[in-house]
């Protein structure tokens, strides 16, 4: 079955709900090649409608690629391995860690970060818990002629936690230390493969440095940038609704979680993320800091 509706979020080409395609149902290559066109340009696809086990919401990411082993090795899901679990969590007595609560795009401390990201309902709160989305295409397209060559070239540094981060990161379990990879090097303006544009590749939480800079020039300039990127006028917000699965673009898009709700009550999501093609990052020259260093 290939027919579907397709309504887009904003004015801006950034987010577009799907209606009529049941995700929990094998889905056919005519169909796949489309949503994957609808992907590339929208950045970020909503699915209303759907009810998947952990298994059906990981075979639901594979019509994107392969799936993406996560960091955090603890909190996966019953059902399948690659599929993890985000919900608020107590810490302390009143006090509760938000996962993904600033603004970031996922795992970009990898050599080959994930090309996507996405998200299932378990249980939401009775209100709040929206993730906003800013579309790095347009951040990139209105930047100053003098912003554009003051950045072209230059390649920032991507660690687990950044000195600088925001947010300090949940500490990870020993399995999942053991396999964490060294801090990559990526562009900080890259190429999409799939639309031709360029866009700004920012992660507040993961940038530690710029090739070739002091840190507090370079930081400032990474925090101008995201200043920048962050301006309403880029985003889509999403509003939860029970059913839905979004999928969003790593690459072009960035995304943060709102923790404006009762934390008495659960916000739980099914996570995957799927994996990009080592080639395109390759292509591009990336290294990771350790052989850069060497």
């Amino acid at each position: 079955m290939s027919d579907y509706t397709i309504s887009p979020m904003t004015t801006h080409g950034t987010g577009a709900e799907i209606r009529g395609v049941d995700l929990a149902k094998p889905i056919d290559a005519v169909l796949i090649k489309k949503l994957n066109a609808e992907f590339a340009k929208y950045h970020v696809l909503v699915f209303r409608d759907q009810k998947m086990s952990a298994a059906q919401f990981a075979a639901a990411g594979e019509i994107f690629g392969p799936l993406l082993s996560q960091h955090h090795k603890d909190v996966r899901a019953t059902g399948h391995p690659e599929v993890f679990e985000i919900r608020n969590t107590e810490v302390a007595p009143g006090e509760y860690r938000i996962s993904g609560g600033s603004w970031h795009t996922d795992h970009s401390n990898h050599p080959c970060p994930p090309r996507a990201t996405a998200l299932h309902t378990v249980t939401l709160p009775s209100y709040g818990g929206d993730t906003q989305f800013v579309n790095m295409h347009l951040a990139y397209d209105e930047l100053t002629a003098d912003m554009k060559r003051r950045i072209e070239g230059l390649k920032a540094i991507h660690a687990w936690e950044s000195r600088y981060t925001p947010r300090k990161m949940r500490k990870l379990s020993e399995d999942s230390a053991k396999v964490l990879p060294p801090p990559g090097i990526h562009p900080l303006v890259r190429v999409h493969p799939e639309n031709g544009g360029k866009f700004l590749y920012l992660n507040p939480v993961r940038i530690d440095g710029i090739i070739g800079m002091e840190d507090g020039p370079a930081m400032a300039l990474v925090n101008e940038l995201i200043a920048h990127a962050t301006q309403q006028k880029y985003e889509y917000r999403h509003k939860w609704v029970m059913g839905d699965m979004v999928i969003w673009d790593d690459r072009s898009v960035m995304h943060q979680a709102n923790g404006d709700y009762d934390m008495k009550e659960v916000r739980y999501l099914y996570r995957i993320m799927v994996q990009d093609n080592p080639a395109l990052w390759a292509a591009e020259g990336e290294k990771t800091w350790h052989a850069a260093s060497a």
